[in-house]
């Protein structure tokens, strides 16, 4: 059976979308049903940015399929900045809740192919409003995402990049850790030039030390993933 395109979703496949994410458990039906109605599904190729620095911050959005990452660009050198990848469910765009002016600060873009469904940050605002779970959820998620932005600045000051590196592997094995007959398998694909992207380092230091941990039997790569052999190794980071 062929999916069908974004453009040709009706409105109780959003709310199925909607009811399937992160904070959906949290909406009661009328919520539901008014989130449904107000937002649309947008398709992105892998790559194609949602949204850039000084964009309108007009909206939010859910990830109904995809991964999605976040980040900064530096307009002089195209060098980028990853600050985090986030998976199907999660809702992003939350700044245009609080900005001072309405505008992005940072990028999205499709880190894979992914469906989105855009809110108006209005209506969000709204459903917030009306409904105290869904605004203690998004207060929690912004101070989760802060403090989480708090320790990478703490990772920067503090750690090499050795440690750094070792940081991310094992917060991402819990984050989208599958566990297997050898380990646990981090089911995202990591191109080395994102993890460098990541722990601020370049592309090939990131390959020699990944290489190191390989040889020392801490780490595998498998299809082009991540398979932690010796995650208590990885726990002391």
């Amino acid at each position: 059976m062929l999916q069908k395109r974004a453009c040709d979703l009706t409105v109780e496949d959003l709310a199925d979308y909607l009811r399937q994410s992160d904070f959906g458990k949290y909406l009661d039906e009328d919520l539901l049903a008014s989130f449904a109605a107000k937002s649309f599904a947008i398709d992105y190729r892998r790559r194609r940015f949602i949204y850039s620095a000084n964009d309108a911050a007009d909206s939010l959005y859910v990830i109904a399929r995809g991964r999605v990452k976040l980040c900064r660009v530096e307009d002089a050198t195209g060098r980028e900045a990853v600050i985090d990848i986030l998976s199907a469910g999660s809702l992003f765009g939350e700044s245009a809740l609080y900005a001072a002016e309405p505008k992005r600060e940072k990028c999205a873009v499709a880190y894979e192919s992914a469906r989105l469904l855009k809110i108006p940050v209005g209506d969000f605002k709204e459903g917030m409003a009306e409904n105290r779970e869904l605004y203690d959820y998004t207060f929690r998620l912004i101070g989760q995402r802060l403090a989480r932005a708090e320790r990478l600045v703490a990772n920067f000051a503090l750690d090499a990049i050795p440690a750094r590196l070792e940081k991310l592997l094992l917060e991402f094995s819990k984050r989208y850790g599958v566990p297997e007959t050898d380990g646990v398998l981090i089911d995202i694909s990591l191109p080395h030039r994102e993890i460098a992207s990541i722990v601020g380092s370049t592309r090939e230091s990131v390959t020699v030390r990944l290489n190191a941990m390989r040889r020392d039997g801490i780490i595998d790569f498998v299809n082009r993933k991540i398979l932690i052999k010796r995650p208590e190794s990885l726990a002391t980071a």
